[in-house]
């Protein structure tokens, strides 16, 4: 097809007033409004990140509770938290720290 035929298909098309204005109604919509397709594209990708950060803190909410509520109820786990997250001793105790290697 040389580009006089389709040109003679398509220009019907454009010379109708109603299409062109519903084409450039599209592509206004596509590209330059204020809600356009590509930032509605980011607006999801970013809610859907939103969603798996608010999963991941419910979570590590409720390990942290629970870790607290252990910590509050036992004097045992609150001395043990504290020497193994914070390296405290007692006087006369000296700390060895091992680290493992894979």
């Amino acid at each position: 097809m040389t580009t006089l035929t389709i040109w003679k298909k398509i220009h019907p098309f454009i010379k109708n007033k109603f299409i062109l204005t519903i084409l450039i109604f599209i592509v206004w919509l596509l590209f330059f409004d204020k809600n356009n397709l590509l930032d509605r594209a980011k607006e999801l990708n970013h809610s859907r990140q939103l969603k798996n950060d608010k999963k991941y803190y419910i979570e590590r909410i409720e390990k942290d509770s629970k870790r607290l509520n252990q910590l509050k109820t036992s004097n045992k786990n609150l001395e043990k938290f504290a020497r193994e997250q914070y390296l405290m001793k007692k006087t006369n105790e000296d700390i060895f720290i091992v680290v493992e290697t894979d």
